[in-house]
């Protein structure tokens, strides 16, 4: 069935019978056996036989968790949305309050539009109010404040504001509830949290699509595949045509790239080179997407073994291929017309 027109038979009828919930593209290319009754027949025998495999469908608390945390997502990118439409308006009066601080929601930001609604115009006063790093500013914001705002642009200054904490408080709602429900999870998000790039709202998320549990994920590839972060396999006499990789769990895989474009900027880090030596041969997308890979598979082995994420650092891919590390340097010696010796150092004497 498409959509979500499954739930209610499959939830209705999981506890009496032994159901099995298919991937339909797995049946697509059979033809023939297209009549309702022969073809429900046909679904039957090729799933008593093994022909297809079941999908995953995790119990209820972890389905009521997953609606909590992907609601809450969709609720902070509508605050996002908000504060793009706050700085569109702020554009309208002239005042260019984003091209001196990052945020117009923050603390600085949040003290000069008050004080701009409370009726405070004077660029010198507004700018002074800057709070924290945003001191040293004060004579780039008072040239950003310099501007025309009206009693219209108040009004929808204060509208975007009041839909933004509206919002915000919604959020802290959904995350108390989240909190409640993965009281018993607490080791494992944990340890999840200390993988570079994943912080505790992206932690909840995982235990919440994953159910936290990796038994039915046989492997580390498994929840790869699952998620959606392996090249696809695309093979005929030999000859191998492009593989993209699959759907898969879009609110995993949209997370795990936002983690590995964090994880990358430390440049002391395992992942950072992985990323960077990928990306010279393959381009940065594919190294994004293979840095992604990466972290599935650690969190795999966080959630099967129950244990923190282990750092290899920089040097990892050097040491584990010396040989290949040495052919890289010879070949960049030779570029610039200069040639290396390698030589063994002598172990030290005691």
């Amino acid at each position: 069935m498409t959509p979500d027109y499954w739930r209610s038979v499959y939830y209705t009828l999981q506890p009496h019978l032994n159901l099995m919930l298919v991937n339909p593209a797995h049946l697509k290319g059979i033809r023939g056996r297209k009549t309702g009754p022969s073809n429900a027949a046909f679904l039957a025998r090729a799933g008593a036989s093994g022909l297809v495999m079941a999908s995953f469908v995790p119990a209820r608390e972890i389905r009521e968790l997953r609606d909590l945390t992907r609601r809450r997502t969709e609720i902070v990118r509508a605050v996002g949305r908000e504060a793009q439409r706050l700085e569109k308006e702020l554009e309208d009066t002239g005042m260019k309050l984003t091209s001196v601080i990052s945020d117009v929601t923050g603390v600085t930001g949040r003290a000069i539009l008050t004080a701009v609604l409370g009726g405070e115009r004077d660029p010198n006063r507004l700018a002074d109010l800057a709070c924290g790093k945003a001191r040293p500013k004060i004579p780039a914001l008072v040239e950003a404040l310099d501007g025309e705002f009206t009693d219209h642009h108040a009004f929808m200054v204060r509208h975007y504001l009041d839909e933004i904490d509206r919002l915000r408080g919604i959020a802290a709602a959904f995350d108390a509830r989240v909190t409640a429900m993965l009281t018993d999870h607490q080791q494992d998000l944990d340890n999840l949290d200390t993988i570079p790039g994943i912080g505790r709202l992206a932690a909840e998320i995982i235990i919440a699509e994953t159910g936290g549990d990796m038994a039915p994920f046989a492997t580390a590839g498994h929840l790869v595949s699952w998620i959606g972060v392996c090249p696809g396999q695309n093979e005929s006499a030999g000859v191998h045509k492009s593989g993209r990789t699959r759907a898969g769990n879009s609110h995993l895989k949209r997370l795990l790239g936002v983690a590995a474009m964090s994880a990358i900027k430390d440049k002391t880090s395992y992942l950072a080179v992985f990323y960077r030596r990928i990306a010279t041969r393959r381009g940065g997308k594919r190294a994004l997407v293979a840095v992604m890979h990466k972290l599935a598979i650690a969190i795999w082995h966080i959630l099967h073994d129950t244990v923190p994420y282990r750092e290899l650092g920089a040097g990892h891919l050097s040491a584990r291929t010396p040989e290949r590390t040495m052919r890289r340097m010879i070949k960049e010696a030779n570029r610039l017309g200069l040639t290396l010796r390698f030589e063994p150092i002598a172990a030290a004497c005691p």
